[in-house]
């Protein structure tokens, strides 16, 4: 309980804040609404809109070619379609900025080829580049769940469709889309709250969302005020999502068990000649300009300036973020097994209660989260000026940590708790009649089935450590820059040259959940 209510701090400093209504607060209001905040709302909307449309169309794709259709690859295909989770959006950012900006190779190349004069292509740093770079990012959510919904389901009851007379149309507009429709709005759910929770891209961008108008009102402005208000905007916003995504969740009512071989009959549709050619290409765009072309683009850079790359530093910044990703990972990992294992033992509404606020820290962004831990900081600082608690907090390595375990506890509990749902409860019964219980019954049942969840949760940790950028830009101390940070710090000096190097480290970090998840799904599928 009482971890539960650490990590639950900062959401409830906020709720603090924003009821703490006086003169000031009210004229903070006022101002921005006559000022910023109706670029931000209507910024952030137009953004939301475009990439739930842009995830949705291509995440339905993509699944519905692999999951209803057979052709030459197609087990390829399922795989490298998940390449995209590896790379974080900010690096996408970066990549396509190097390569399509004005002094970028390609427009370069087109002047002298072309004899053209000026922009040769749109700018991207806009929110319609934004909107690209999130959809081809942040489309494997859809895709998931969307795919996991139709395989499970889809098949016999297309063919059902096809015996009754029902022509291919009618049967993916009228069977396998209102089937899939509750996974598809979870994994758009999902990719919005990431949209919003975004600081890299829209900063680097330009684009006036609430996560930078939370950053300029408390870095730039000073004005904690504004940044609380603007930070309990976007949480409300961000429970809605949620309650949505719960929601959508609530509605799936697939079978997870599978009666046997499925029959010849409800197999995949095989596809030949210029179909399969088209299913790859719905498959295949998705990959390149999500993960091959970005990861080309920042390449061409890291070899042009190869002997100047900062390898000693790069030292110091990966051993940053190794470490911090590493303790973290540990912390988030026992914290989820004690909650999981407490919850499994005394099942009470209080436990129960507290897993919940843990559960909800992942859905936070970042921002809302360095808001949250800072604002009573400031109030301690204030009513105890003596007090060094809050230099502990913003001096050291504690409140980095501190706002990685908010975010991140929620995907190792998630991992866990997916463990012990394999766990029956009489195993329990059977080792306490033989004598065994306490911590002896963790360490002799619970522990040996729970290897693969708990390894699992410290990678998915260790991963999303490594490329958090907000919370890590704000509260790490002095000197201790991470990969993460770095990256950004270069790409915002347009030295994107050295920014290649610690952003492809994020890549290759990043598909390590990626190869580990696309193993289990194929096991999944094959057992």
């Amino acid at each position: 309980m009482a971890f539960a209510l650490l990590l639950a701090l900062p959401v409830w400093a906020l709720l603090a804040a924003a009821l703490t209504w006086d003169a000031g607060a009210i004229r903070v209001l006022r101002e921005m609404a006559a000022t910023t905040l109706p670029d931000y709302v209507g910024t952030t909307v137009a953004l939301a809109l475009g990439v739930a449309v842009g995830v949705a169309l291509v995440g339905s794709a993509t699944a519905l070619a692999v999951t209803l259709f057979d052709f030459p690859g197609r087990r390829v295909a399922e795989w490298l379609l998940l390449l995209p989770l590896a790379m974080p959006a900010y690096v996408v950012a970066y990549a396509y900025t190097d390569f399509l900006q004005y002094s970028g190779p390609l427009q370069t190349w087109l002047r002298d080829t072309m004899g053209w004069q000026g922009r040769v292509l749109p700018e991207i740093r806009n929110a319609w580049g934004a909107g690209w770079v999130f959809v081809f990012t942040l489309y494997p959510y859809a895709y998931l769940l969307t795919r996991t919904a139709l395989a499970e389901r889809a098949p016999q009851l297309l063919e059902a469709a096809r015996l009754l007379g029902a022509p291919l149309r009618r049967r993916l507009g009228a069977v396998a889309l209102p089937l899939a429709r509750p996974a598809l709005a979870a994994g758009v759910a999902l990719a919005l709250m990431e949209t919003l929770a975004d600081f890299g891209v829209s900063s680097y961008f330009g684009v006036q969302t609430f996560t930078a108008g939370i950053y300029k009102a408390w870095l730039v402005m000073d004005d904690r005020v504004a940044a609380a208000q603007l930070a309990m905007l976007l949480l409300a916003t961000v429970a809605l999502l949620l309650w949505l995504e719960q929601r959508a969740q609530r509605r799936l009512r697939f079978a997870t068990q599978r009666s046997g071989r499925a029959g010849a009959a409800a197999q995949p549709l095989q596809l030949r000649g210029a179909r399969a050619w088209g299913a790859w290409l719905v498959c295949g765009a998705p990959v390149l300009f999500g993960f091959g072309l970005p990861v080309l683009f920042m390449l061409r850079p890291l070899w042009l300036g190869w002997d100047e790359l900062p390898w000693q530093a790069f030292g110091g910044w990966a051993r940053n973020s190794l470490l911090l990703a590493a303790v973290s990972a540990t912390l988030a990992s026992t914290a989820a097994l004690a909650l999981a294992l407490a919850v499994r033992r005394l099942s009470g509404v209080l436990h129960r209660a507290a897993v919940r606020v843990v559960a909800l820290g992942y859905a936070v962004p970042g921002s809302v989260i360095v808001v949250g831990l800072l604002l009573p900081v400031g109030w301690m600082q204030a009513r105890w000026p003596d007090s060094s608690l809050s230099s502990v907090v913003t001096a050291t390595v504690v409140g980095v940590i501190w706002a990685y375990l908010v975010r991140f506890t929620a995907v190792a509990l998630q991992s866990v708790q997916s463990g012990y749902s394999r766990i029956p409860t009489s195993w329990d019964d059977a080792a306490v009649m033989l004598g065994v219980s306490g911590a002896r019954l963790w360490w002799r049942v619970h522990r040996p089935l729970l290897t693969r969840s708990a390894l699992a949760a410290w990678l998915l940790v260790f991963v999303d450590v490594m490329k958090e950028l907000p919370a890590t830009l704000v509260l790490r101390p002095f000197d201790t820059d991470t990969l993460a940070v770095v990256a950004h710090q270069l790409a915002r000096d347009e030295r994107l040259g050295e920014a290649a190097l610690p952003a492809l480290t994020l890549v290759l970090v990043g598909l390590l959940p990626v190869i580990w998840l696309s193993r289990s799904l194929r096991a999944s599928s094959d057992g």
